[in-house]
């Protein structure tokens, strides 16, 4: 080894001729070898410095390679660029003319002369685009003593008219298709050229830009009547691009073959290659995945394309990289198509398997050293080692036709590893991507010995990428990576299939970050004084050893008949806790989460083993979870489901109305109870809020059919042990009872929802329950907002009664249920024994009083039970969401005037059973006379005029059934004077259960429109949605709040695994968190700090996620500051025009009252130099145009209205 070479030895790659390598490091100063053959290393620069006249990746890629050569580099940026990675990679950097436009100001030639002139620059390096194939950019560098490291003038002059490199070609014998010999400036002289039969040129056949390249300036034209639009879009992109809109026409060859070769010359005619890339997968005749080397071709093939490119270019005494490309049809047979007289975006790939750096080489041959003199001879340049291939991330959008994205990136992660080589370009947290220049973010080059290889560990590359806050194209590379053939796209839709990437943690961060900086969510409700800051201690209790099958395990393997069988034998008192539904509903406004239960279920699975059941869905926890706690309430059940496996569970389920406020088709109440049968419900409380039969048949068969235990409800108002009570009396009960148990019910309710049921009473309704129906088990539901829950329950128990409700004793009394502990001590010795161990309950308790302390934001104040129940009759469920509601409602310091009215709202509907959803009406009836200052009489009076609530007036209309003894006359009709029901044909009113007559509700369709909104091609909202049978029962019953839920976890992703206090009150700087996504899968998220409000109206928060900075952009809703909304185009209304994708207006075509037809051109549209010429869909009359030529669009936004003709 030479001593030159002894001294380079740790910087040189095995495998490589050592004497090119040592060029590679030698100067321009250090021509000549000495007198003992080593070439030395000279200290001297080729250049003092080099300015990198480019943006982005490829700027950086220069200064990079002047870094390494020693020399200082300088950088341009324009005012819209300035926070740019390549402004500061850059050892100087100088901003260009504020004046001109984003792209105008990188193409301002004076100006980068003049910037070069007066900061000694001596080198100025284009890079690809902008200014790179400009010979009068070359020419005027040179004019001033200024190296151009590229191509000669001539050779510009010569390979960037893509005319005048095809007469070259055809004169150096090198094959070429068929085409124009010159450019057309207008589209009529193109017509002409192609109409003419000498030419051979029929459609299809391609427009290509003069100048340029990049895959802009291209467009296919099937046919004649496309080229209009086609050439004009190719003509007006090249001259924004490039200067130059003129356009050449060539024979469109179908499915080839994209090779080019990679070459170096020094301007002596001296030329080589090294070797070629495979550009075949491409889109807009952009490159897609580039390989190098081509794999699959003959090997003269191959050879042919080295000694055609090779000598075409010697032939024009080029100097510096340039590359010729060529089609290779199914033959084998190869056609010249361009050079690109400029270093290519791809030169990585060559880079990797040459060992060869392609960017010194350049500055180096630019400072006068020749080829020879850098060991850069055909024969000194190594066979391929390997493949390289590589991917461009792009900010554009694969499931909106590559629209592009713009915005602020949140998260910016790359991957890294044995054989990944990273470009990076404009991309890092914070970055704001602009809709003026490329999209591209970063290049990924990938080496390895076999293509498939290196294809593996671009896939793990691309998977390792995070970005957030654009979309980017990494799913369709992803595709197309992993088709082992990688097809041609346009023949593969499903390669623009989106990734089913999470984003989570990002999302969850800007939950957080929106609850820090505007509180939680108004209609969350968190009124009261802030969560506790004790975390709840979980119990652990041992599993005890199985003495006897559970009822769980009875009814799975014999059925429901056996499970009422079962209870029906069970010595001693059965128990239901409701604390994870009916308990918190009725103390805490049904705000429990499922993170808290699940937190308590391994327990509470060993404390309740011998319960009759868990109650733990349906009612209004269905809705609620998706309107306030933003979960979904079907995964919540098959969570708890998996966590507590051996306990039945059991729902409210409200008869004909499901778990909703209103009728339904009489299929989706068949398919929701055989859905929720199927994700984990047992038992179904169902239920009726005026105890119409009808509506009841409709739930039991339902329940029935599902396979179900039916528990069917008797509702109770009233009171039994006073005869004078009125229209309940005993013997309606019993009749009640009758007609459900002649309808086959498993289990007999009884719902005491607003805990009327007084210690006598209860011993007369369930003894004389008992004593007809002894073979019928008996299970009892109260709440305790009198003080009399417990010993209600104990009377029912000793009257014969198999099963009753209670809740854990921290979340019991007031409006809830009796206390479990309490029960279960007062039975224990006695035949009423619960089987239930105090202290393993009292275990549960703790955990619960503890958790309770998260929730005191939604604790109602009360402080106490109260008697007075009985006079209002309002039941617990309702009396703390009524309260909540009414101070929402400005009814403050009204709440005794709103229970007083509750009691007349109840007279005037005619003394109800109040129930959800009557009791909704009763409530909202009470309301409004407190609201409006009105008397039981006026009323009466006044109902005609009175503007009711809507509940109010559908009660009358009969929405709910048909209450036990009619509607109250004349307020009925006074009620109804004038309204009919809408979609019916003027019908006042329902005669019978309101479902009957409706019809089937049309599952696929809804299916259809619920994937077209939400799901992956859905044009509003970047999801990857898949409509679950789950999903689209939620939709049928709530639609509007099932939307709302999705907007929610289209934002924020799942956030039923975050912490409850977190969930409402947000951190504190410096709280530390720990949020567990799934099973091994973790987030640490630690809060830095939370910056001011800045003039937009946003904040900046820092985290630390998982050890990594994460910043989270948050509008402060209190600032003032309020961002202008553009109108959006009406989806469903097909003359309502919106912009395909954002970018910058260039030209309107249209104007107010012209008439169009369809397909005729509106607005043409630039997004990161990709043109686009917006068309009418339809014939009409412009009615509206709304922007202007350089107005900035978002996807979506209104451009035109035209009224359809």
């Amino acid at each position: 080894m030479t001593p030159a070479a002894s001294v380079l030895a740790p910087f040189l790659c095995p495998g490589y001729p050592i004497e090119m390598q040592q060029a590679q490091f030698a100067t321009a100063a250090a021509p000549k070898s000495n007198s003992s053959g080593a070439i030395p290393v000279s200290t001297e620069k080729p250049f003092k410095k080099i300015l990198a006249a480019n943006r982005g990746e490829i700027a950086t890629r220069i200064m990079r390679a002047s870094a390494e050569l020693g020399i200082p580099s300088a950088g341009i940026y324009s005012h819209e660029d300035r926070f740019t990675q390549h402004r500061y990679k850059a050892d100087q950097a100088f901003e260009l003319n504020r004046s001109k436009s984003p792209v105008a100001a990188y193409l301002d030639i004076e100006f980068i002369v003049d910037l070069c002139k007066k900061n000694g620059v001596e080198a100025v390096h284009p890079g690809y685009g902008f200014l790179s194939e400009n010979e009068k950019f070359a020419d005027a560098l040179e004019k001033n003593g200024i190296a151009f490291i590229g191509p000669t003038v001539d050779n510009l002059r010569t390979f960037g008219d893509k005319t005048s490199a095809k007469n070259l070609a055809i004169a150096m014998g090198v094959p070429v298709i068929g085409g124009s010999d010159h450019a057309f400036k207008t589209i009529a002289d193109a017509r002409e050229w192609i109409a003419d039969p000498s030419n051979d040129c029929g459609y299809p056949v391609i427009v290509k830009a003069a100048m340029g390249g990049g895959g802009r300036g291209i467009r296919v034209v099937p046919n004649e009547s496309d080229l209009e639009a086609m050439f004009t879009q190719a003509s007006n992109e090249a001259l924004t691009a490039f200067g130059d809109g003129r356009c050449f026409v060539e024979k469109y060859v179908e499915t080839p073959r994209h090779i080019e070769v990679q070459c170096l010359g020094d301007g002596t005619g001296s030329v080589v290659h090294l070797y070629d890339r495979d550009c075949s997968v491409q889109r807009r005749h952009q490159k897609v995945v580039e390989t190098a080397p081509a794999q699959g071709l003959r090997p003269d093939t191959r050879q042919s394309l080295f000694d055609d490119a090779c000598r075409l270019l010697s032939a024009n005494k080029y100097r510096a990289a340039g590359t010729v490309e060529f089609l290779v049809d199914k033959r084998g047979d190869h056609y010249f198509m361009e050079v690109n007289p400029r270093v290519q975006v791809e030169h990585t790939v060559t880079e990797e398997i040459t060992g060869i750096d392609i960017v010194q080489s350049q500055i180096l041959i630019a400072s006068g050293k020749t080829l020879s003199e850098l060991g850069l001879t055909q024969d000194q340049i190594p066979e391929p080692m390997g493949y390289a291939m590589q991917v461009r991330v792009t900010t554009e959008d694969p499931a909106h036709d590559f629209r592009p994205d713009t915005g602020t990136i949140d998260v910016f992660r790359m991957p890294a590893g044995f054989g990944i080589r990273l470009d990076d370009g404009p991309g890092f947290p914070g970055a704001h991507i602009t809709p003026h220049y490329d999209s591209l973010l970063v290049k990924i080059t990938a080496k390895a010995r076999k293509r498939r290889d290196a294809a593996s560990k671009l896939i793990r590359a691309l998977k390792e990428f995070r970005v957030r806050g654009v979309v980017t194209n990494k799913s369709f590379l992803l595709n197309v990576l992993e088709n082992d053939q990688f097809c041609f796209i346009a023949a593969n839709p499903y390669l623009l299939e989106p990734l089913k990437e999470k984003d989570r943690a990002q999302k969850l961060l800007h939950y957080i970050g929106d609850v820090i900086v505007n509180g939680p969510p108004k209609s969350l409700g968190a009124v009261g004084t802030p969560p506790s800051p004790i975390d709840p201690i979980i119990p652990t209790i041992e599993p005890k050893p199985k003495t006897k099958p559970s009822l769980k395990e009875i009814f799975d393997n014999n059925g429901p008949e056996a499970f009422a069988k079962a209870v029906r034998q069970n010595e001693g008192l059965l128990i239901t806790d409701t604390t994870w539904r009916d308990a918190h509903q009725s103390l805490l406004a049904t705000r429990l989460r499922t993170i808290d239960i699940l937190n308590i279920a391994p327990a509470t699975s060993v404390a309740l083993r011998n319960a009759y059941s868990i109650e733990n869905w349906g009612g209004a926890t269905f809705d609620v979870c998706m309107r306030f706690l933003k979960e979904c309430p079907w995964d919540r059940l098959a969570a708890m489901r998996e966590a507590v496996p051996d306990i039945p569970f059991q729902m409210l389920l409200r008869g004909a109305n499901a778990v909703g406020y209103t009728s339904y088709p009489d299929n989706v109440v068949y398919e929701f109870c055989q859905v929720a049968k199927d994700t984990g419900m047992d038992v179904f409380r169902v239920f009726d809020s005026v105890n119409y039969i009808e509506n009841m048949k409709l739930g039991i068969d339902a329940v029935g059919q599902a396979g179900g235990i039916v528990e069917a409800a008797c509702c109770y108002t009233g009171d039994v042990s006073d005869p004078n009570r009125g229209q309940y009396t005993l013997e309606y009960y019993l009749n009640f009872v009758r007609e459900l148990e002649a309808l086959g019910i498993h289990v007999l309710a009884i719902k005491d929802m607003a805990g009327l049921l007084k210690p006598e009473a209860a011993k007369l309704l369930v003894g004389s329950i008992r004593e007809e129906f002894p073979n019928l088990p008996i299970h009892v539901h109260t709440h305790d907002t009198a003080g009399t829950g417990v010993a209600s329950m104990l009377a029912c128990a000793h009257a014969g009664a198999d099963a009753v409700d209670a809740a854990t004793d921290a979340m019991s009394g007031l409006t809830s249920q009796p206390s479990l502990g309490a029960i279960v001590a007062s039975t224990q010795g006695s035949k009423l024994e619960t089987g239930i161990d105090l202290k393993e309950v009292s275990a549960l308790n703790e955990y619960w009083e503890e958790c309770r302390g998260l929730y005191a934001p939604f604790e109602s104040g009360q402080k106490s039970g109260s008697a007075d129940v009985y006079i209002h009759e309002m039941p617990g469920g309702q009396y703390t969401n009524l309260l909540f509601q009414s101070n929402q409602l400005g009814l403050t310091g009204q709440w005794s005037q709103v229970k007083k009215a509750y009691a007349t709202a109840n007279r005037l509907l005619g003394d109800i059973i109040k129930v959800t959803p009557s009791s909704k009406v009763t409530g909202d009836l009470a309301q409004f006379i407190v609201a409006n200052n009105l008397s039981e009489a006026e009323v009466i009076e006044r109902a005609s005029t009175l503007s009711f609530p809507t509940s109010v007036v559908e009660y009358f209309q009969g929405y709910l059934g048909i209450p036990p003894f009619g509607f109250p006359e004349p307020l009925r009709t006074r009620v109804l004077r004038g309204k009919t029901i809408e979609g019916t044909n003027g019908l006042t009113q329902f005669e019978g259960r309101p479902g009957a007559d409706l019809a089937p509700f049309d599952f696929d369709t809804e299916r259809s429109k619920l994937e077209q909104k939400w799901g992956p091609t859905s044009e509003e909202y970047s999801h990857n949605f898949t409509v679950r049978d789950v999903d689209l029962l939620s939709h049928a019953m709530y639609p509007a709040v099932f939307d709302e839920f999705m907007e929610s976890l289209s934002t924020y992703g799942k956030l039923s695994n975050l912490d409850t206090r977190t969930f409402v009150s947000g951190m504190k700087v410096g709280d530390e968190l720990k949020v567990d996504l799934e099973p091994g899968k973790s987030l640490v998220v630690k809060l830095i700090s939370v910056g001011t409000c800045d003039r937009d109206g946003n904040v900046a928060i820092q985290f630390e996620l998982n050890g990594s900075p994460r910043t989270a952009h948050i509008k402060d809703r209190s600032s003032g500051v309020e961002t202008k909304q553009k109108p959006k185009a009406l989806l469903d209304v097909e003359g309502s025009v919106g912009a395909p994708m954002p970018g910058v207006v260039l030209d309107t075509k249209v104007a107010k009252g012209d008439i169009v037809k369809a397909g005729d051109p509106l607005v043409t549209l630039s997004a990161m130099k990709m043109e686009t010429t917006v068309a009418s869909p339809c014939d009409g009359v412009i009615t509206r145009l709304v922007v202007t030529a350089g107005d900035q669009v978002a996807a979506g936004d209104l451009i035109v209205e035209i009224t359809e003709e």
